[in-house]
């Protein structure tokens, strides 16, 4: 792989370039490398309603039972 490596001004690497020849076979194998090529304003107009599903019922459960249980560990400790 032919890449270029870019450094700060005390030689730390910062960045890295890859041809797009190579960086469009990698994201050809690798579907969810897609979502990195969105520019960002994409990302900033996401609603909730775009998150529906992201995690399981068992999970949000889980989590929602994780926060009544510090909300009621604060409250006793105040």
């Amino acid at each position: 792989m032919n890449v270029q490596y870019l450094s700060d001004a005390q030689g730390r690497h910062t960045a890295i370039v890859i041809p797009i020849e190579e960086w469009n076979t990698i994201a050809a194998k690798h579907e969810d490398l897609k979502m990195l090529e969105k520019p960002k304003q994409d990302v900033d107009r996401r609603k909730p309603s775009d998150f529906v599903g992201c995690i399981s019922k068992e999970t949000a459960q889980e989590m929602i039972a994780d926060i009544e249980l510090s909300r009621s560990e604060w409250e006793r400790r105040i």
